[in-house]
């Protein structure tokens, strides 16, 4: 399964860094599951004008998942980047 979730621009600069592998999500209305893959778009302020998808994005593969010590409805799920085709 494909999700698309904003993600802001500091959390989004360590993803692309590959600082930060994980991601806490509320999962009340979706099924996270190792194998699915999320897109992860950037989504904030610029400036005083309203918040905007800024156009960058990433595409990453969900390597585990887990709810434990999370509040309810919620999960973490390790990321990492996708395989390179032919892999």
């Amino acid at each position: 399964m494909r999700h698309e979730l904003k993600i802001l621009p500091d959390f989004y600069e360590r993803v692309i860094s590959g600082e930060k592998t994980f991601e806490i999500r509320e999962c009340r209305d979706r099924c996270f599951q190792v194998g699915d893959t999320v897109t992860l778009k950037e989504y904030g302020k610029a400036g005083w004008s309203f918040a905007r998808y800024t156009g960058r994005e990433v595409e990453k593969v969900i390597t585990y998942v887990t709810n434990y010590q999370q509040k309810e409805w919620f999960v973490v799920f390790g990321i990492a980047d996708l395989p390179a085709e032919g892999d």
